[in-house]
Order: structure tokens, then C-alpha cells, then sequence
């Protein structure tokens, strides 16, 4: 029994490793000021029971290549001919992929390069141990070691990679991981920007090491007896077994993360699978996975909500109150503005001064909400005026040309349109979104030197962005025609790292408020230089949060992580004042537009929330939970056409006279069956009229 033990050592060492890692990174997290919840005897049991197993099987799955690599140590192949046929062969295959034109060509790209690099170590190595069979033996221990400390280092920098990004969002692995993985550069740059990277790596690289020379020192008997061809056989079969359960336990693993408490399915998880799933299902048909309705029904209770609808369709005629106003627009999407960091709401820090002043000039929004937790969400919002449909965002479709958006309806009435980012807008797709739907693009691209005093990862501080707005309104003001101009800002985004000596908290500190204070000092600063340029006064400025801080919480959608703020401010044109409905990110342009008295025909599925006839409701979701908020339920449409609702009971304010955003989310002891499909039929439609291209504007 012990022989064939040995015979498995790599494999147990390394699963021991595995498991202790996931066991630390599950304690770890339980106790991470993040998680936000308590836990009863059952969940605890279910978190490292159920986890325990899946990582078990997981590990199964990923160790495929171990076998792969292991299956072929063998001393035989080194004997006459064989030995020097493989090498032979080898050689060729070299000279092949190095000169001739193989299929890595037609890819194109380092492809070429790395299938040289490739065949071309294997060769050498294979040639050493052929003609070296004194050293066998010490070259084989060394590349077993090397091949053992890639696994280690694999496992570790997964599992402070988990750490990392539940520090960020709040959950195990989910769309965002595998968006990150098209933006590497950008991504790893941020990490280098916002931790200690040399002693976190050094740290890593030690722990590897020592991992590595223990998995070694009690698997090296595998190398000094080598399991014979027939003992493989039986190995392969064995692990292929065992290969099949897994991928038939782990979904069904998976299913049993069903707890009310979100923290507790997410501790439960497995990342790496859960990694899988986000790749796999990164773009979500409304219609395989949710709920639906009869399409006439849907539209039915739609001709409810939206007073200008009539009959199956979305397009509608808007007819402004009086003269339409050709007043130029800037809105600016400010990153990661919670409502929670404004005095109005009761934040005690004083890290939005300017923000606080500017909100009681302004038409003040003051119970909005935002469609999602990433920028490409906020985007979407105030651009296509649709509610956060299953998936990733049209921003980042392939499918996100030529849509009905925002910029059209100023195009159509004569704007100049511009998005001003001070990042490189290929990130997120930006720069084709935009692009695509007839925006001129301003980013870091044509920013010469001088114009750059700062720069970080994300970009070039929110100082030199306004700076460079400054001088393209300058110069449009020259023209006859109008211009709208969405700027996004970057600047309160991890690192936090801005210009020294511009708030009384260091850049060096690296600390959220000081992101916060920074960006409200970055406004505070354009509207000094814009109130000096001559179209200052026929200016309307609408500033709002992209999205909020963060976005993990006790409960599937924790309402206070989508709470954001919005304000219309324009001196002598929009009366000053706070409005206290319910709304959504979608209606705010509409909104605008509607102070504007713009006649235009319309597809927009958000509305002009101080029109008469307004329904009030709001919109929240993930890339696969989405949200619907009306009198005082949230209902959310989940995959396999789950649906659960939630009474919303709101929580005094903890600062007397401010605004209070928390809610107590309860499950609903009953059904509200019309809020369901109301719910059913806004998703409904919006998936409807993308999937079958009618939110383009040539239908």
C-alpha cells in the first residue's frame, strides 16, 4: 500500500498544499472587515465542508497537467534507438516551426516566437538528458523541482490574488476577473501602483520556495522508483475516474451555495471555478435564462410605465413644454462618487466641499440610483438611457455601434459631440463604443508632455483632464454650433495617487478619502477656469457618479452600494433645489433634455422624472442579477428564471438632517406578482430590442 502511495506523492503533496492555502484564504476572508455578516454553526460547517470538497475536486481538474507532465518521465525512452529517434525527431520539428510555415504563422503575433521557444527548450533538454546519463538523474530532480515550484507558485499567487480581489469588490472571482485578463497591462499596473509589490513578491517568492524544497524532499521517491508502464496505465485510468466525477461534482457543488447569506455561498466557493463560470458565461441571453413573458403583455404593462408609449414599441415622440433652450451640455461621470461620501448624506468627513456647495445650486438628485458597479455600466446609462441588460455592457459588445444614444439626439439638433477621458480609451472598449456611435475622442493619445504634470495607471489626473476640457470647449465656443461634452474622470480610482500639496491628505497615503477629496478638488478647479470662458453662461452642467466605491454587501444587491448622486447645475437657467423621487442613472438625461424642451422622437426606456405622469422605479444588477426597485420592493431576475423579492424598510439617517440611504432588505413573505413582471417586462424589452438590433438608430 505505501509503494503505491509513493507512486502518488506529487499529486497528495501538492493537493495538501492546495487545500491548506484555500483553508487560510477561506479563514482569512471570513474575518476581512469587508465581510459584512454573521454567520450560524451551518454556514460555517457548509463554507469549509462543501468548500473542502470542491477545492478537492478542482484541484483534480487543474493537476491534469501534473499527470500530463508526469505520465511522461520515463528511462526507457532513453534506451538505443528510441533515445535518439525523439531526439532526431525533435530536432526536425525545431528546424520545422523555426523555418517553415507552420499554422502559429498564420496566428500571427509572439505566437511564432513562442512555439520556437518551446520545441526549442524541449529539444535541448531532452538532448541533455540523452547524452548526459551521468546527470540524468540531478537534470531530472531539477526539472521536477522547477515544474513542482510553477504549481506552488501558482496556488499562492491565486490565492493572494483571491485575497486581493475580495479586498476590491466583496466576492470571489465574477465577470470583472476575466474583464481584467483582456487589460493585463493596465491591471498590473494598477497593483504596482497601489501595493507594497517588492516585499508582497518577495514574500511570495520565499513562501514558494520553501513550499517547493518540502513537496520535493516527500515526493523525490517518485523519481528514484518511476512507476513502470503498466503501473501508468493503471495511474491513467484511475486519475481518469476520478477526472470524470469532478467534472460532475463540482457544478453540483456549486448549486449547494444557496444561502440567504451571499457572504457565506461566496466564502464557500471555489474562485478558480467560479472563474470558469464568469469566462464561460460572459454574455448572458436574457431569453435561455430568465423569466420571459408574452411580448404583447410585456409591452402592455411598459405602455403603463412610460406615458408615450403605444402599441409593441418603444419609439415614442417627446414634445418639449415651450422653446427648445441650445444651451451647451457638459456631463461629467465622476469615477466611484457613492452618495455616502457627500455631507448631504450624512458623511462627517468633509472629503466633497466643493461637491457639498455645488449640490445646493443645483437641480440636486438626491435619490438616484446607479445600473451597475463598473464604469462601463454608468457609461451605458447615461449614454443609451436602457436598463443593465444580462451580461457584460453593450459598451463592451461587439454589437455597440450606431445605438439610439444620447449624443444622437444632440447630433441631430446640431451639437458638436465630444468623450473627453483621461485615460487611454481602448480600456473597456471605450474608445470603439464612443467611436462607433459618432463621438469625437479626447484622451491621453493627444495629451503632449506638457500638458501632463500627473499621471497614474488609469491616466492623467482629473487637473490636467479639466485643463485639456478647458481648452476644447475653448475652442468650440468659437463655432456657431452648440457642443455636449461627456467628460469621465479617473482620478478616485486605486492607487489614489494625485498630485503632492492639493488637499491636507497625502498622495503617498494612497487612502479612498484622499481619492475623493482630490476629485472634488479637481472640480473645484475647473469650474473656477470655466466660469472665466465666455460660453460658461449658456452652459449646462450635469455631473453623477459612474458607479458607486463598492459593491459588496449582505444581500444580493445591497441598495446603499448603487446609491450615487446627480446634480443639473447651471446659474440663471436651472432653478436650485433637491428632488427626492426615485430614479434611475437611466433618467437623467432624459431628464435634462426635458429641461432643455427638446422635441425628438425617442427609444430611450429611461424617462424624464419631472415629467407629468412619471412612474417611479429604478434599476440595479450585476452581469446576471438584475434589479428592479418599486414601492419599497426589490425584485430580482436571476439565471435558470428565478425571481425573489425583498421589502425594503429605510433605516434612519445616523446624522440628524441628512439624507437616508440605508435599507433593511427582508425576503417578502408574499409574492408581488405585478412588480415581477413589470421587472420581467423592462429587461425583457431592452434584451429584445438589442438582440434584434432595433435600438439602432436606422430602425
Amino acid at each position: 500500500m505505501i509503494s503505491r502511495l509513493k507512486k502518488l506523492s506529487p499529486f497528495y503533496n501538492l493537493l495538501l498544499f492546495y487545500i491548506i492555502s484555500s483553508v487560510i484564504l477561506r479563514i482569512v476572508l471570513l474575518f476581512h472587515p469587508i465581510t459584512q455578516a454573521k454567520f450560524n454553526f451551518l454556514d460555517i460547517i457548509k463554507i469549509f465542508g462543501v468548500g473542502f470538497l470542491s477545492d478537492v475536486f478542482v484541484f483534480v481538474i487543474i493537476s491534469s497537467f501534473l499527470w500530463l507532465y508526469l505520465s511522461f518521465l520515463s528511462n526507457s525512452k532513453f534506451n538505443k534507438p528510441w533515445g535518439y529517434l525523439i531526439f532526431g525527431a525533435l530536432v526536425a520539428l525545431l528546424a520545422y516551426v523555426s523555418f517553415g510555415n507552420t499554422i502559429l504563422n498564420e496566428y500571427g503575433g509572439v505566437l511564432p516566437e513562442i512555439g520556437i521557444s518551446f520545441v526549442a527548450v524541449k529539444t535541448v533538454l531532452f538532448g541533455a538528458l540523452l547524452f548526459l546519463p551521468k546527470y540524468r538523474s540531478k537534470i531530472r530532480l531539477a526539472l521536477f523541482s522547477f515544474t513542482i515550484f510553477i504549481f506552488v507558485l501558482c496556488i499562492i499567487q491565486n490565492t493572494v490574488s483571491e485575497f486581493f480581489f475580495w479586498n476590491e469588490f466583496g466576492v470571489r472571482y465574477n465577470f470583472i476577473a476575466v474583464d481584467y485578463l483582456v487589460y493585463t497591462n493596465t491591471v498590473i499596473g494598477n497593483i504596482m501602483e497601489s501595493y507594497p509589490v517588492v516585499p508582497l513578491f518577495t514574500g511570495i517568492g520565499i513562501i514558494a520556495l520553501l513550499a517547493t524544497w518540502y513537496i520535493v524532499k516527500k515526493s523525490k521517491n517518485y523519481l528514484d522508483n518511476l512507476p513502470t508502464f503498466k503501473e501508468k496505465i493503471v495511474i491513467t485510468i484511475g486519475y481518469v475516474a476520478l477526472f470524470g466525477i469532478a467534472l460532475l461534482a463540482i457544478p453540483s457543488l456549486a448549486k449547494l451555495e444557496n444561502s440567504q447569506n451571499v457572504f457565506a455561498n461566496e466564502l464557500e466557493a471555489n474562485g478558480s471555478y467560479r472563474f470558469f463560470l464568469a469566462f464561460k458565461n460572459s454574455e448572458l441571453d436574457y431569453f435561455k435564462f430568465y423569466t420571459s413573458i408574452p411580448e404583447n403583455e410585456a409591452f402592455a404593462l411598459l405602455d403603463k410605465q412610460i406615458p408615450e408609449l403605444n402599441g409593441n414599441t418603444m419609439d415614442r415622440q417627446i414634445t418639449g413644454n415651450g422653446s427648445e433652450a441650445r444651451k451647451n451640455v457638459v456631463l461629467i461621470t465622476v469615477e466611484s462618487l457613492s452618495a455616502d461620501f457627500m455631507k448631504a448624506y450624512g458623511n462627517e468627513q468633509n472629503i466633497t466641499p466643493f461637491l457639498d456647495s455645488l449640490a445646493s445650486q443645483s437641480l440636486f438628485f438626491t435619490n438616484l440610483y446607479a445600473t451597475g458597479n463598473r464604469t462601463v455600466r454608468g457609461l451605458e446609462a447615461v449614454t443609451l438611457s436602457l436598463p443593465p441588460t444580462a451580461g457584460e455592457s453593450v459598451v463592451k459588445r461587439k454589437d455597440n455601434k450606431n445605438k439610439f444614444s444620447t449624443g444622437h439626439i444632440f447630433q441631430q439638433k446640431g451639437y458638436d459631440v465630444k468623450y473627453l477621458y483621461g485615460g487611454e480609451a481602448y480600456f473597456d472598449n471605450m474608445g470603439d463604443f464612443f467611436g462607433g456611435n459618432n463621438y469625437a475622442i479626447v484622451d491621453k493619445s493627444v495629451f503632449t508632455p506638457q500638458e501632463i504634470t500627473f499621471q497614474n495607471i488609469w491616466g492623467v489626473c482629473d487637473e490636467d483632464l479639466y485643463k485639456k476640457a478647458i481648452q476644447v470647449m475653448n475652442k468650440e465656443g468659437q463655432s456657431d454650433k452648440p457642443f455636449f461634452n461627456h467628460i469621465m474622470t479617473v482620478s478616485n480610482h486605486r492607487p489614489f495617487t494625485y498630485p503632492d500639496n492639493r488637499i491636507d491628505i497625502p498622495s503617498d497615503s494612497k487612502q479612498r478619502e484622499g481619492g475623493v477629496k482630490y476629485t472634488d478638488y479637481s472640480l473645484r478647479q475647473f469650474f473656477k477656469a470655466a466660469e472665466k470662458q465666455a460660453w460658461f453662461k449658456n452652459t449646462v452642467f450635469v455631473i453623477v457618479a459612474d458607479h458607486c466605491a463598492s459593491s459588496a454587501g449582505k444581500t444580493e444587491l445591497p441598495l446603499d452600494k448603487y446609491r450615487i448622486p446627480a446634480m443639473i447645475y447651471a446659474p440663471g437657467f436651472i432653478t436650485p433645489g433637491q428632488n427626492n423621487i426615485l430614479m434611475s442613472q437611466i433618467d437623467l438625461m432624459p431628464t435634462l433634455m426635458g429641461l432643455l424642451n427638446f422635441n425628438y422622437k425617442s427609444k430611450f426606456f429611461g424617462q424624464d422624472v419631472l415629467r407629468a405622469g412619471y412612474s417611479p422605479r429604478a434599476f440595479i444588477a450585476t452581469y446576471q442579477d438584475l434589479g428592479y426597485i418599486k414601492d419599497n420592493t426589490l425584485t430580482i431576475l436571476s439565471p435558470v428564471k428565478k425571481a425573489k423579492q425583498f421589502s425594503l424598510t429605510l433605516q434612519p439617517a445616523a446624522v440628524p438632517n441628512t439624507i437616508p440611504i440605508y435599507y433593511e432588505q427582508q425576503p417578502l413573505s408574499g409574492k408581488r406578482q405585478e412588480l415581477i413582471n413589470e421587472s420581467i417586462a423592462y429587461y425583457q424589452i431592452a434584451s429584445y430590442y438589442l438582440k434584434q438590433k432595433l435600438y439602432n438608430n436606422n430602425n
